[in-house]
């Protein structure tokens, strides 16, 4: 059984879960390191992605 964790903790991250696992963060930035750079144009996507106008998201939902 999972528990929503406090307030104060991580929101949405079961409570008394190990989520600061060294080992598994090392291995996240080794793989983002290894990544080659963003082009201008998968920047553009990911910014319009998130700045979309507000009436763009409604009729999404």
């Amino acid at each position: 059984m999972h528990t929503t964790a406090l307030a104060e903790d991580t929101p949405g991250r079961p409570a008394g879960a190990d989520h600061g696992d060294a080992a598994y963060w090392a291995r996240i930035r080794r793989i983002a390191d290894s990544a080659p750079p963003l082009t201008d144009l998968q920047r553009a996507r990911i910014r319009s992605a998130f700045h979309q106008p507000t009436d763009h998201k409604e009729r999404a939902a």
